[in-house]
């Protein structure tokens, strides 16, 4: 992966330094790569789902995916640390250098999840279970994301109808650089750097379902 350079800011950039730029992405391959593409390392992703579909089923295979990049944190704020989490562990079927590099967090608050961040080999992709039990702001939302650039953050959102459930789901979705909607055990991306094929997080639960 490249080393991405400080774009941020106010100074204006040639299209010449544009197209020089490396930014740091992750080389996707197989599934996820039709799935999701080549997404960079910062910013911020957006799970949503009702319950009983599959949304923390498939945000730990996705989080035993990127730990071949780097160390992960998963914060359980809605669940903490139970048999319900557990069980999704289990399902997931972690090698043993994959656990090695993810921290599963039992409902670390937002004030003591920054403080991790802010120390020397911190994760570098944060899973924040969920926005409804973060407390967070859309303010505080941007100011996290802001405080923190070389950190990726993906966050699981309830659904309310077809949208996520809140203004503050609902302003991050928009924000977001990917933003996948999950239902009937399939997770279905609307993503600015390619992919765009469903997943199947569970198949038979999928084919019950479809």
């Amino acid at each position: 992966m490249g080393n991405r350079r400080n774009t941020n800011g106010g100074r204006a950039v040639s299209i010449t330094q544009l197209l020089n730029t490396k930014f740091n992405v992750m080389e996707f391959d197989g599934e996820w790569l039709e799935h999701i593409g080549r997404p960079e390392i910062t910013g911020t992703w957006l799970i949503a789902g009702n319950k009983k579909n599959g949304k923390t089923r498939y945000s730990f295979q996705l989080a035993k995916y990127l730990t071949k990049f780097v160390h992960v944190a998963y914060d359980t704020l809605e669940e903490g640390v139970s048999e319900t989490i557990k069980m999704a562990v289990g399902a997931t079927n972690f090698e043993p250098c994959e656990r090695n590099r993810i921290k599963v967090l039992h409902k670390e608050p937002i004030s003591e999840l920054r403080a991790r961040l802010g120390k020397k080999k911190s994760p570098r992709i944060i899973f924040i279970d969920s926005i409804q039990y973060a407390g967070l702001s859309y303010k505080d939302y941007t100011k996290l994301k802001d405080d923190f650039p070389t950190k990726l953050f993906i966050i699981l959102s309830h659904m309310n109808g077809n949208q996520p459930a809140g203004q503050v789901a609902k302003r991050i979705m928009y924000d977001a650089n990917l933003y996948i909607r999950v239902e009937g055990y399939k997770a279905f991306p609307e993503s600015r750097c390619g992919g765009g094929k469903a997943y199947t997080i569970w198949e038979e639960g999928a084919a019950k379902y479809w």
